[in-house]
Formats: structure tokens, C-alpha cells, sequence
């Protein structure tokens, strides 16, 4: 899938094509596609390649094609604060650019069936963070990555603001992957070859729009273990101590008078508020 723009010299000629196209329609995804460097997911390689709307696969590696990539981004809507949950994470590279979105106090999860691309994943993460020109303009929301079958996540887990999944969905797991959003929240999903935004308004409430014709392999069956029992993934929201670490280090650049003071409702992470009260020196 892929062929709708034309081929880009590098990553910021690319994103141009994107827009032209009409695929990158607002600033936000704009800016989150121009500060990582498609080509950085690449093996080595295969880098002639990655300015191209194409999508790649080596072995378990797989990447979207930009111009699907790009509609993913739009659809999903995404502010600051926000829960996302990635199934099929693959890279990395879609959940690094919603961590640029997120910020500090959003949920950034990603659920990946391949152990060895987890790995991929955290390596190509690193790099970004250690390396990159754009990191530190962005208050970013690591992504976290567990190894596991996407249709096998707790029941205990929370509800998530947006929701993506990168296979092909088949219409008896529908319900399921509805029910992995609260209410307000928004999904898109391959399902049944079409790329799909589903908005849960209601407890039981849904609306439904086709964004453009895909073709994704379908998601893979859970294999039981020999017990007969699934192997349930568990996915964990991080503390608040570690998002409120983040903005801290990022706002203090000497030692100084510090106070600060948090209010952290029961009700999610979304609703975080924190007031932060420095002294700085002269």
C-alpha cells in the first residue's frame, strides 16, 4: 500500500509531498513528522528506500507507507494529555511521533507480538532521544512497549483516549477493540479493507467513517499455552512522579528554591494538573 505522493530527497521533501497531497492537513502532525527522520527506521541497508510512500517489511520489521501514516495521524486527532494505546507497535516510529503530541502527562503504550521487534523498537527510541536536533524541542511522552498478542489484553487494563491498530481487524474482533476506548475516545483500524475511524460518543454509542482503501496483513490468533489459559498482557500506566520528574528537569537549569504542588484526581491520568512554583536565580 502506498504510491499516492511522490518520492522525497530526504525526510523534510517527503512530509512537503504529504502536504501537498493533502495527506499532513494540520500543524501539529506536521511538526511531529518533520522531527523524526523516517529513514532512522530503517536498517541501513534499505535507506535508499525510505523517502519513498511505500511501505517496507524485512523479516518481522514492518513499515506503513507515509501517506497511510499520515491519515492515521489526522484521524486520531491527538492533543496534549491524552491516553494512546498502539497495537502492533512494530519501530516505534508511529508512537514516538504521537509522544511528541502527547507531552509529558499523556499515556504512550504500544503493544508489539515479535520480541525482536520490541528490541528494534527501544533501540531505534534511544537513538532518537540521544541524537536527535528536535528532541529537545518537544515535551515528549516516551513510548512503552510490551511483548504480547493484542487480543489478549487484562480486562483490568484502563480504557485509552485513542487507539491504533496496525493489522487488519476482522469483523469478530470489533466489539472487542471498541471496548479498549472511553467514551469520547477515537479509533482507527483496518477493518474489512477499509481504514476506519470509529468515535465511541456513548456507553453503547458509536460513530463510524471509512478514511481510504487498505490493505494490511490480518492480526494474528492468540496460541494458548499449555494450560489451555491465554497469556493476558498488562499494561500499566506510568507514575506520576515520572511525569512530573520530566517537566521539572526540563524547566530547571540551576539549583534554586523549589516548590511544587500537585493535584492528581482519581478519575485518569487525562486530568492531571500540576502548578509548579520556582524561584530561579538572578
Amino acid at each position: 500500500m502506498g504510491g499516492a505522493v511522490s518520492a522525497g530527497e530526504d525526510n523534510d521533501e517527503l512530509i512537503d509531498n504529504l502536504k501537498e497531497a493533502q495527506y499532513i492537513r494540520t500543524e501539529l502532525v506536521e511538526q511531529a513528522f518533520r522531527a523524526i527522520d523516517r529513514a532512522d527506521y530503517y536498517l541501513e541497508e534499505f535507506k535508499e528506500n525510505a523517502y519513498k510512500d511505500l511501505a517496507w517489511k524485512h523479516g518481522n520489521i514492518h513499515l506503513s507507507a507515509p501517506c497511510i501514516y499520515s491519515e492515521v495521524m489526522e484521524a486520531l486527532d491527538l492533543q496534549p494529555g491524552l491516553s494512546f494505546l498502539n497495537l502492533g507497535s512494530g519501530t516505534g516510529y508511529l508512537s514516538s511521533m504521537v509522544g511528541l503530541i502527547l507531552g509529558p502527562f499523556g499515556v504512550n503504550h504500544g503493544v508489539e507480538l515479535h520480541s525482536d521487534v520490541i528490541e528494534y523498537a527501544k533501540q531505534k527510541l534511544d537513538f532518537f532521544i540521544r541524537t536527535s536536533d528536535s528532541f529537545d524541542k518537544f515535551d515528549f511522552c516516551e513510548p512503552s512497549f510490551v511483548t504480547g498478542n493484542c487480543l489478549e489484553i487484562s480486562p483490568d487494563c484502563s480504557q485509552y483516549d485513542r487507539v491504533y491498530c496496525g493489522a487488519g481487524v476482522q469483523k469478530e474482533h470489533e466489539e472487542y477493540m471498541k471496548n479498549l476506548l472511553k467514551v469520547g475516545g477515537i479509533l482507527v483500524m483496518p477493518l474489512e479493507e477499509k481504514l476506519t475511524k470509529i468515535t465511541r460518543t456513548g456507553p453503547s454509542a458509536w460513530e463510524t467513517k471509512k478514511i481510504l482503501a487498505v490493505s494490511f496483513a490480518p492480526l494474528i490468533q492468540p496460541c494458548h499455552s499449555e494450560s489451555g489459559k491465554s497469556r493476558l498482557v498488562q499494561l500499566r500506566s506510568p507514575s506520576f512522579v515520572q511525569g512530573w520528574s520530566v517537566v521539572v528537569l526540563s524547566q530547571l537549569t540551576a539549583a534554586s528554591t523549589f516548590q511544587a504542588e500537585a493535584i492528581l484526581p482519581s478519575q485518569s491520568p487525562t486530568w492531571l494538573t500540576l502548578q509548579v512554583l520556582a524561584t530561579m536565580p538572578n
